[in-house]
């Protein structure tokens, strides 16, 4: 399983992996119970893992820079039950996360993904993009004794109204 397939759904705890998606909705798989089913787009939002970024005292992290300093860490995860406890792993684990605007039950539920994340054995990494090297455009030179040719298009007459006062 890849980390850029997992998603998260509104309204629906846990993660799930993405195994197909259409306009009207998505069938996922959940990590935790291994149950597939089709999930409305029209009652959940789906959000890829990789797109979601955390609020740092600077320029914002991607989850994934958050999840490797946990990893890094190697502390034991605390109870997700007790914000004190939540908020000084985060404290130790990643100082720079901006406390004020990332609330409590975001905390919980990134302890809770990396949890399950581990478990599964998930290797959490951006996917890689090709990069595209642009192309080579060929030029048409035109030689300068040489004139292009004009097309005249033809007009058709129109005739204006006088604004009559």
């Amino acid at each position: 399983m890849e980390y850029s397939k997992l998603v998260a759904v509104t309204g629906l705890p846990g993660i799930f992996e993405l195994i197909s998606s259409r306009g009207d909705g998505a069938v996922v798989r959940s990590l935790d119970d291994n149950k597939t089913q089709f999930v409305s787009g029209r009652v959940h939002n789906f959000s890829h893992l990789e797109s979601i970024e955390v609020y740092t005292q600077r320029e914002n992290v991607n989850l994934v820079d958050l999840f490797a300093a946990m990893d890094k860490h190697g502390d034991s995860l605390p109870d997700s039950k007790d914000n004190a406890a939540v908020r000084k792993y985060f404290e130790k684990v990643y100082p720079e996360m901006d406390f004020e605007r990332v609330y409590p039950s975001d905390m919980k539920k990134m302890i809770k993904w990396f949890d399950t994340l581990k478990k599964h054995n998930i290797e959490i990494k951006l996917s890689e993009v090709p990069e595209e090297t642009p192309e080579p455009v060929e030029e048409i030179k035109q030689e300068p004794d040489e004139a292009p040719e004009k097309i005249a298009s033809p007009r058709k007459k129109t005739t204006r109204k006088k604004k009559s006062e």
